[in-house]
């Protein structure tokens, strides 16, 4: 007899349907050959599937059973197809038949027949709506992530025999409710909060801009200024994440196992801050089965890179197709996998190796040519795709003291942001892209037209400043987004004065 249930199989980010067939044929020995291109650990399910079904006291007769797993061209791996299996064999030892079309099912399984959570469950279950499947059977531990997605039935299963009494009708297992609204908007909050950081006033309005433009940016400044403190309160004053991008952003997690019953779908934008020691694998993507890397996991969120010159210079040259274009593409011979990575750079460093270079308070011992070869770390195509340079000076001792006054609160600075946003959406509603940052120039000389006094100010600043070609464009950007804040139509003499000064390495270290 052959029975058949639905499951589905991860491929980067996205999951693809899978028809689990199990033939039973009727021998002496008990056999059971897996076959459709999987992977150890789907092959090793055999010997899982058989102590489950034992253990959860489910007939299950001897002979061959032969487990196709189609389509075939598809590899299959890890151990979400357990549950699926268990079902399928247990229904081909029957001699009624079982049809449930209506149905996806994964699991992992336990030698005692509990199911255990699997990765990707977001994706199988946009895969499983977007075939047309009503019904999705799920670990327990795994129903919240799956019940965001609307249109779809999830039924959480705790073990394989009330998975296989509820194929039966014996068993009622309600499907798991989610108010998607109540659920999305209760998680939408911060640890931290920028009220909490004592001074630096004008970084935390380049701050400010970079977020209201999209703009990628890289603080400057000696040790124990704050720039780990300022970065990791930027996604505060973001604007909230939608659901579909929530949901997006997700999926990316769900894939590389990074979620839990506590943390089972993102509201917040993600903070990513690798270490500098990083591979190439771990910042863009790949391995032996093609994964998700930070930039991916940072997707509609930041990724910090602290000590921005340590890093290899090949592993930070990467990060030019992400920036660029928004996404990751990984090739192997077996086939090419592209991963989302629409992120916001944000960056920090010392000035020099010592860290002191240009301190007024502490001397610097580096060399001109120590700091030159600090400098060149950090190549000139990557630079060029950071709009904003800000100097982070020390504090000074009477706004650290506990009578000093509080700074400005996060929601009130992302209240900025959003109006900003919003107008950059109206104003690129019939484009490709949402920010300033993301300024074609066919769309700069439309969007970016200054008067003569600005011309002025932009025309003495390149002479007297040595800016490039690039630094100009940067400005003008930088320069929109500043208006944009302000609400004003135009841009202002004063918007390209201010765009200006957060060009620090351009002006005055790298020059």
């Amino acid at each position: 007899m052959i029975t058949r249930l639905f499951s589905a199989a991860l491929r980067g980010v996205e999951a693809h349907e899978v028809e689990v067939e199990v033939n039973a044929r009727g021998t002496d020995k008990p056999v059971i050959v897996i076959v459709g291109l999987p992977d150890a650990a789907v092959r090793e399910s055999s010997q899982r599937v058989i102590s489950a079904i034992g253990a959860s006291a489910l007939f299950l007769d001897d002979g061959v059973k032969t487990v196709n797993l189609a389509p075939a061209d598809l590899k299959k791996e890890g151990p979400s197809f357990d549950l699926p299996i268990a079902l399928a064999m247990v229904a081909a030892s029957r001699t009624k038949p079982f049809q449930h079309d209506d149905c996806c099912v994964v699991g992992e399984l336990g030698l005692d027949g509990t199911v255990r959570s699997v990765k990707g469950v977001l994706s199988i279950a946009l895969e499983a709506r977007r075939r047309g499947r009503t019904h999705l059977l799920v670990p327990e531990a795994n129903a919240p992530e799956a019940a965001v997605i609307d249109g779809i039935q999830v039924y959480p299963i705790r073990c394989l025999k009330d998975a296989w009494d509820f194929l039966l009708g014996e068993l009622v297992i309600p499907p798991f409710l989610l108010d998607r609204r109540a659920f999305f908007n209760a998680r939408r909050s911060y640890e931290v909060d920028f009220d909490e950081v004592r001074g630096q006033h004008f970084v935390k309005r380049a701050l400010e801009v970079a977020a209201a433009g999209g703009h990628n940016l890289l603080m400057v400044g000696p040790p124990g200024t704050g720039k780990s403190m300022l970065a990791k309160r930027i996604p505060t004053i973001m604007p909230d994440m939608t659901e579909d991008e929530a949901i997006e952003t997700t999926k990316i997690h769900s894939v590389t196992g990074m979620l839990d019953r506590r943390r089972a779908f993102l509201t917040t934008r993600p903070f990513r801050s690798p270490h500098h020691t990083i591979s190439d694998a771990g910042l863009l993507g790949g391995g032996t089965n093609p994964g998700p890397g930070e930039v991916s996991l940072a997707h509609h969120g930041v990724l910090f890179l602290d000590e921005l010159p340590e890093f290899r210079r090949q592993t930070l040259e990467v990060l030019r197709q992400p920036l660029e274009d928004g996404d990751v593409t990984i090739s192997r011979a077996a086939g090419s996998l592209t991963f989302p990575s629409r992120f916001m750079l944000v960056a920090a460093m010392n000035p020099c190796p010592c860290g002191f270079y240009g301190d007024i308070k502490r001397q610097c011992r580096c060399s001109p040519r120590q700091i030159e070869t600090y400098r060149q770390r950090i190549s000139g195509p990557l630079l060029d795709r950071i709009d904003i340079h800000c100097e982070v000076p020390l504090v000074d001792f009477r706004e650290l003291s506990p009578s000093a006054t509080t700074g400005e609160k996060s929601e009130n600075i992302r209240e900025r942001v959003v109006q900003a946003r919003h107008i950059q959406t109206e104003r690129f509603r019939k484009a490709s892209n949402s920010t300033n940052s993301a300024m074609s120039p066919r769309q700069m000389k439309v969007h970016c037209q200054i008067d003569a006094e600005a011309i002025g100010y932009l025309e003495h600043a390149m002479e007297e400043m040595n800016f490039s070609a690039r630094a100009h464009n940067r400005i003008l950007k930088v320069a929109r987004t500043l208006a944009d804040l302000a609400g004003a139509p135009h841009i202002r003499p004063s918007d390209v004065l201010e765009a200006i000064q957060y060009r620090s390495l351009d002006r005055k270290l790298f020059s």
